[in-house]
C-alpha cells in the first residue's frame, strides 16, 4: 500500500459527506421503502427507531471497513471481508453497484494510484464501504473521518427516502437526523477502534454486525416489479 496523500483539509468530508456527492445514493432508501410497505415506518417515531437499529448493526460494520481501508489495510482484503459480511445477494450487488458509481465520482474529483488500482481490480465494483474509505484515504482525510461518513450514510439515505415516501415533514426528519448525533458518535469511535485493531489482527477482528430482518427484506423488494427505489 503506498504513503497516504498530505491531508486536503477537513473540509473535504463536508464535500464526500454531502448528499449531493454524485455517488447514486440518492436513488436508494437504504431499506426505508420495505420497511414504509411494510408498516413498520408510519412516522419520525418509527423511523428514528429503524435509523438507530441500522446505525448500530450495517452501519458499525460499513464504518469499520471504511476506516480499515482509509488507515491503510488492503482493499482487497477488505472487499473479500465486506462481501463475507453481507449475506444477502441483493445486498451485496447493490453495494457493489454503489461502490462502481462512487469510485467513477472518487476517480474524477481526488484522483490518484490507489483508486485506479482498486477501479482495475474490480472493475465490476467494490464495496460501497471500501471504496469509500480509499476516497477518503484519496482525499487526505482520517479513518476516523471515514467511519462518520459511513455512519452519516447509513441514517441521512432513509431518513431522505422516507420524506419522498411518507411526505414525511423535512423538518421532522431533519431531527431525527440530529437526536441521533450522539449515537452518530457513538458509532464512529466504535468503528474506527475496530479499525485499529484490525490493523495489527487483521480482518477478522472487524465486526460482523448484521440486520436479518433488512437482509430479508431487501431480498423481497428487489423482485418488486415497480418501486420508487433501486433498494
Amino acid at each position: 500500500m503506498s504513503v497516504s496523500p498530505a491531508p486536503a483539509g477537513r473540509a473535504a468530508l463536508l464535500v464526500l459527506a454531502d448528499g449531493r456527492f454524485p455517488a447514486g445514493g440518492h436513488a436508494h432508501s437504504g431499506g426505508a421503502e420495505a420497511a414504509v410497505k411494510a408498516g413498520r415506518i408510519r412516522d419520525a417515531r418509527d423511523l428514528a427507531v429503524f435509523c438507530r437499529g441500522r446505525l448500530h448493526t450495517t452501519g458499525l460494520t460499513a464504518a469499520a471497513l471504511a476506516a480499515a481501508v482509509a488507515g491503510g489495510m488492503d482493499p482487497l482484503e477488505l472487499d473479500e471481508a465486506a462481501d463475507a459480511r453481507t449475506p444477502s445477494p441483493a445486498l451485496r450487488a447493490t453495494g457493489r453497484r454503489l461502490g462502481r458509481q462512487l469510485m467513477r465520482a472518487a476517480r474524477a474529483i481526488w484522483p490518484g494510484p490507489e483508486l485506479e488500482a482498486l477501479a482495475a481490480a474490480r472493475p465490476r465494483g467494490a464495496h460501497q464501504p471500501v471504496v469509500l474509505g480509499l476516497t477518503a484515504r484519496s482525499a487526505g482525510l482520517t479513518p476516523e473521518d471515514a467511519a462518520y461518513c459511513a455512519v452519516y450514510e447509513t441514517v441521512s439515505g432513509p431518513t431522505t427516502a422516507v420524506v419522498r415516501l411518507l411526505g414525511l415533514d423535512p423538518f421532522e426528519a431533519t431531527a431525527v437526523l440530529a437526536r441521533l448525533a450522539p449515537d452518530l458518535d457513538t458509532v464512529a469511535d466504535r468503528a474506527a477502534g475496530y479499525a485499529r485493531r484490525a490493523a495489527h489482527e487483521g480482518t477478522g477482528a472487524l465486526p460482523a454486525a448484521s440486520a436479518p430482518l433488512l437482509d430479508i427484506t431487501a431480498e423481497a423488494h428487489a423482485a418488486w416489479p415497480v418501486r420508487l427505489f433501486a433498494s
